[in-house]
């Protein structure tokens, strides 16, 4: 909303400063600082608030080491998280971006069904929450969405590279805001297309297309079917690896403020035209819009933290871990940089293998052998760790520096193939 009304002003009364708001690295900035004071200031009064409620966790005893004492913290707190989000998205965000609107839908969207699962956990005293077929059918009905307005919408395009080279000077490498100056490093058209990034390849972009291509000629007006299947999968999956991972004070929301940071970064070079030609990535118009609103992303999470850090004094429930790992997946996905996610959301991906890991190995030995047996002491991988002996604290800071190293080699990729 401020983006339009210093748009006015400098248009029509030449008002001095108001041209900074068109600049992406002036109000992505702005939008961190916004979020982080939102949630560090507001934060506050709405914990309180849920604290008069009893709005608190109800904590199963497993045996964990200061488990018990959580007993009654405030949860809900994605809530923090999602108005640290929009506010400042809708406020210095150009609102008419497609890629906006899809990012603010999936931020309400998730938050909403992740608000229906701890509204009946704390108030109903259902332990289960909302029932995960539920869950599973709220995050298909998004990638539905999401894959078909990346596939029909008009806006949704990108730009094929031409062979012609360029001499790229640094002052023009950050001139982010003027995509047209230098039509010449790619086609002057856009195209519609299911191209994605393949990271570590030298010709580093894969078409969707190419899984039916052995169904013949007529096989290409089928691609959308494809293409919305993999949206879903990659949604559903990093949604319920961060709701997985979302089981220590600030474990969840220090890793996906590492991950948001690192999307900051590829959405930066992909929607820039002389970044895209330099890396010999991808160019996706518009998308450099998208600084906004991951920006504000991570302001939430820091911010966020500030409450949730060791020993947490409110839990983001899964209103905000669905709601985070959903913001991550579409995010990539609109980026084209989906195939990164097993990379850069490692910690995400160990999480949910761990699981899958523990549970399948226990029903395949009770059934061979009459009795179940487990490969971890306790799944997700951090009880594990747990049950060994570490501090909290401890895995929190060691999970947070591997994530770190996850989001740097996935920058690196934009090199190395």
């Amino acid at each position: 909303m401020l983006y339009y009304l210093f748009d006015y002003l400098d248009k029509y009364f030449n008002t001095p400063g108001a041209g900074m708001f068109q600049y992406i690295l002036f109000r992505a900035p702005m939008a961190i600082i916004t979020s982080l004071l939102i949630s560090m200031v507001f934060g506050h009064s709405l914990i309180e608030r849920l604290r008069k409620r009893q709005v608190g966790e109800s904590v199963r005893d497993l045996g964990l080491e200061g488990q018990i004492e959580k007993q009654g913290t405030p949860t809900m707190g994605g809530l923090i998280i999602i108005g640290a989000i929009i506010i400042p998205t809708l406020l210095f965000a150009k609102l008419h971006n497609i890629y906006i609107i899809l990012m603010i839908v999936t931020t309400l969207w998730l938050g909403i069904i992740g608000f229906i699962d701890d509204y009946i956990k704390v108030f109903k005293k259902n332990k289960k929450g909302l029932a995960g077929k539920f869950k599973i059918l709220g995050q298909v009905i998004l990638g539905i969405v999401v894959g078909s307005v990346m596939y029909f919408h008009d806006d949704v395009v990108i730009r094929e590279r031409v062979q012609e080279e360029t001499v790229v000077s640094t002052q023009d490498m950050f001139r982010i805001d003027n995509y047209n100056e230098k039509p010449e490093l790619f086609s002057p058209e856009s195209v519609k297309s299911t191209k994605t990034t393949i990271p570590f390849v030298k010709n580093n972009e894969f078409d969707y297309s190419v899984l039916i291509s052995w169904m013949g000629e007529g096989a290409s007006k089928y691609v959308f079917i494809v293409f919305i299947l993999v949206v879903i999968f990659i949604i559903t999956a990093v949604s319920n690896g961060a709701n997985l991972t979302d089981g220590l004070d600030g474990l969840a929301t220090s890793t996906s403020a590492i991950i948001g940071f690192a999307l900051a970064v590829l959405a930066y070079v992909s929607g820039n035209m002389i970044f895209a030609k330099y890396l010999n990535i991808m160019y996706i118009p518009d998308t450099g819009e998208l600084a906004i609103f991951i920006g504000a992303f991570v302001g939430a999470c820091i911010g966020f933290l500030w409450y949730n850090s060791y020993p947490a004094q409110v839990f983001m429930g899964d209103t905000g871990s669905l709601t985070i790992g959903g913001i991550i997946a579409v995010f990539a996905i609109i980026i084209r940089k989906e195939l990164l996610i097993p990379l850069l959301c490692g910690i995400f991906l160990i999480q949910s293998i761990s699981v899958l890991m523990q549970v399948s190995y226990f029903k395949y030995t009770r059934w061979r052998f009459g009795v179940g047996k487990r490969i971890f002491l306790m799944s997700p991988l951090h009880h594990h760790y747990q049950k060994k002996g570490y501090h909290e604290a401890k895995i929190v800071m060691r999970f947070f520096i591997i994530g770190i190293l996850l989001a740097v080699l996935t920058i690196v990729t934009l090199k190395i193939r």
